[in-house]
């Protein structure tokens, strides 16, 4: 068996690959976008690696490329996402990680989505937890207990006999009846500073948001209006992302991005933040760009809000809002291979850097049609305006 790089014609053995361990498939369409990511652009870079048995894959792994700026200095990371490799293959996730690890021209090869049995893996490849201080601190904040108390049973049932699991079907998915009218008045109850984003556009406050942010010259992954319109138009998606920003003197200086995800067939949606980030002097906007997803949660019929990646500064900027959180996983999920000198550039990574938005379980269709509106035409407008 050998390993190469993943090729258009392996797409419908990945998606194979995925289906075998639960995971969304993506359309040709989603894969398309995928493999259309403008900060890779010019790259010689794969979009990822497969175990070829001669048949064609039996184990795959994806690249994601994300550029980074450290004021006017152009960086690429790489983040690692979605491995899969078979019990009947077990021991060659070790050359799709090497893979992955040993590839050049990246200030950093990641990945911030690691599962409890993959954990240990990377480290083996040279990889540190990051950061030091908050590389397995998972923060959640409930706003449906018993939905989630009821995944949990239906999850322990299904470990216990799987065959289950297809006769349980679909479950939890929000009711679309019961959807009508909660956006407009969960936006009523908004911390005032805090409003829905209706422009990602190259002139817009959004845009001058990032230059600010870029100007303060600190080493933070590409939010450009043309970047953020591409992230947020995955066609795979069947809800809208959320996106809010937090206006102080007239001018954004806090930014939030959500996005619906439904992890199982058996579980409640969950909101998860993809990206929250404020300007360094505008530390508080963080603590009310969250309370404002919690605001909206319900009305989206998440279970819960998550935040899946952490730092030391994002935790102390959050404030009292930690210790209302309940703390997910307990492993260290996040892992990182930095080039010589980069360890200390300051990197704080954020759930935008890694493979969480392109990589959630998307709502059914059948629940999300009532959404698809409902958080408001402006962001749709803004995703339509491709990079």
């Amino acid at each position: 068996m050998s390993i190469r790089p993943v090729r258009q014609s392996d797409l419908e053995a990945v998606n194979a690959l995925y289906r075998s361990v639960w995971w969304p498939q993506r359309s040709s369409e989603g894969w398309a976008w995928l493999w259309s990511n403008p900060a890779a652009a010019g790259r010689n870079t794969p979009h990822g690696w497969v175990i070829d048995a001669g048949d064609g894959p039996c184990a795959c792994a994806g690249n994601f490329i994300q550029r980074f700026w450290r004021g006017d200095q152009a960086l690429y990371g790489a983040t690692g996402y979605s491995i899969v490799v078979p019990r009947e293959h077990r021991g060659r996730s070790r050359d799709l990680v090497r893979a992955f690890v040993e590839q050049p021209d990246c200030f950093a090869r990641y990945t911030l989505n690691a599962n409890a049995r993959s954990s240990p893996l990377y480290r083996r490849h040279g990889m540190i937890p990051w950061p030091p201080l908050t590389h397995d601190v998972k923060l959640s904040w409930l706003v449906d207990p018993l939905a989630c108390l009821y995944g949990r049973g239906l999850r322990r049932i299904v470990d216990q006999a799987p065959q289950v699991a297809r006769l349980l079907g679909e479950q939890l998915s929000p009711l679309p009846r019961l959807l009508g009218g909660r956006m407009q008045r969960a936006q009523d109850r908004l911390p005032s500073a805090v409003s829905l984003l209706d422009d990602l556009t190259d002139d817009s406050d959004y845009s001058r948001f990032w230059d600010a942010l870029r100007g303060e010259g600190r080493l933070i992954a590409d939010r450009s209006p043309a970047i953020m319109r591409w992230r947020l138009s995955d066609p795979d998606l069947t809800v809208p992302p959320l996106t809010l920003a937090y206006r102080a003197n007239g001018r954004i200086t806090g930014f939030a991005v959500a996005m619906l995800n439904k992890q199982t067939p058996l579980e409640p949606p969950i909101l998860e933040i993809i990206d929250l980030i404020a300007l360094e002097t505008e530390a508080d906007a963080l603590q009310s760009l969250l309370e404002g997803l919690r605001t909206l949660a319900p009305a989206l019929g998440a279970a819960k809000v998550r935040l899946q990646t952490t730092s030391p500064e994002l935790l102390q900027a959050l404030g009292p809002l930690v210790d209302k959180a309940h703390r997910e996983g307990g492993w260290g999920h996040c892992h990182v291979a930095f080039d010589a000198g980069m360890q200390d550039a300051g990197w704080r990574p954020t759930p935008y850097d890694g493979d969480y938005s392109f990589c959630l379980r998307p709502l059914p269709a059948r629940a999300s049609a009532a959404l698809r509106l409902a958080p408001s035409a402006a962001p749709r407008r803004a995703m339509e305006a491709r990079a």
